[in-house]
């Protein structure tokens, strides 16, 4: 298994997980109809859930940038930007 793949995987499940925390939280909300211990203590799991699923989106994207070789496009200047975005474009 390559570098692309665990980049896409966890950054597949950075994203799930950011949407189940959000799903969590809301559908507490929606059975509950008010706010009390059990709804706070929700929203602590749902921002911890986003943290890591964020984290994990970051992660992803970092593996995915060393694996397309794109490091060089952030320290480039000028014409050798342009020439490095053009090998990347022809590809």
């Amino acid at each position: 298994m390559n570098l692309l793949f665990w980049g896409l995987t966890i950054g597949v499940t950075g994203k799930v997980m950011l949407a189940l925390g959000v799903l969590m939280a809301h559908s507490e909300i929606a059975h509950e109809h008010r706010i009390d211990a059990r709804v706070l203590r929700s929203f602590k799991t749902e921002r911890w859930i986003t943290i890591i699923g964020i984290l994990l989106i970051v992660l992803g994207y970092t593996l995915e940038i060393y694996f397309y070789n794109f490091t060089e496009l952030l320290t480039c200047e000028g014409e050798n930007c342009t020439a490095l975005i053009g090998t990347f474009i022809s590809q």
